[in-house]
């Protein structure tokens, strides 16, 4: 992997960041020695899901409005072309597979397709039972473990959601990198489990194959209180390595200073 591109990066026009500009970012980015920088702000979220266990205001905290992503895709391309000589600077998104929302998904991808350098997407959000929950958000997540039964079965059920986000059909402009693909494991020191799924890890990585797609290897869940490790790690990662799927080091800064974290 290249340790000189970081391909998960996210912006002061997220919710749930810092205010750091994108000028922070960037001279941290050059100053550790990052060649290229793909920013990949959280596409704005349809505001009609209710997530089980969060508060009313939940969505707002996650993607940006409209009028915030037509604002970063507009500074982004400033800067892109400001620092054009210093640093390789890729606009994209983050895009949240949503069982149920792949018309609105193709949608917004389809409007805003041309504007991207690259994206990534990702599964945060799961439906059990015709409900939504949140995989990486505590409240929720306990809220699934309560409905469910046990933290196996919420792992069944991410990783079936991110094997049909990789099979969905959600147009022309469907990012090609699978984002921080072992994510369900965030709370793994809280709610220890020994996970192995073979076949479904098998299947998951045959269709990313198929597709020629790419895993974005972030390295955010070093930073996360109950997880400690690199989104992949363990048995998922063997089977990606084993069967040589391209990976892109992506650091899912929210903080300029976390810009390249721990590529290794």
């Amino acid at each position: 992997m290249n340790k000189r591109r970081d391909g998960h990066v996210h912006s002061h026009y997220c919710p749930h960041g810092s205010n750091d500009s994108f000028e922070d970012y960037l001279e941290n980015a050059i100053n550790r020695g990052i060649e290229e920088i793909t920013f990949t702000e959280h596409m704005t979220m349809p505001k009609d899901i209710v997530i089980e266990g969060m508060g009313d205001g939940f969505l707002d905290s996650t993607s940006p409005s409209i009028e915030h992503m037509n604002k970063y895709i507009k500074e982004a391309k400033y800067y892109k072309d400001k620092y054009e000589d210093k640093i390789k600077i890729n606009v994209g998104l983050e895009v949240d597979y949503l069982e149920g929302y792949e018309e609105f998904t193709m949608k917004m991808l389809n409007k805003y397709g041309d504007l991207l350098d690259d994206a990534i997407l990702s599964t945060h959000i799961g439906i059990y039972e015709g409900k939504y929950y949140s995989f990486d958000c505590i409240e929720s997540f306990e809220e699934l473990l309560k409905n469910i039964g046990n933290v196996e079965k919420i792992y069944n059920l991410y990783y079936n959601t991110v094997l049909k986000s990789i099979k969905s059909n959600l147009g022309i402009f469907k990012p090609k990198r699978i984002g921080h693909p072992t994510l369900i494991r965030i709370f793994n020191k809280k709610y220890p489990i020994d996970y192995s799924n073979t076949k479904l890890f098998q299947e998951i990585i045959d269709e990313i194959n198929k597709r020629n797609y790419e895993i974005d290897y972030n390295t955010a869940g070093l930073r996360k209180e109950f997880c400690g490790e690199i989104y992949p790690s363990g048995e998922f990662y063997e089977i990606a390595i084993k069967n040589n799927v391209k990976m892109i080091y992506g650091s899912d800064s929210h903080f300029a200073n976390d810009v390249g974290f721990n590529f290794k």
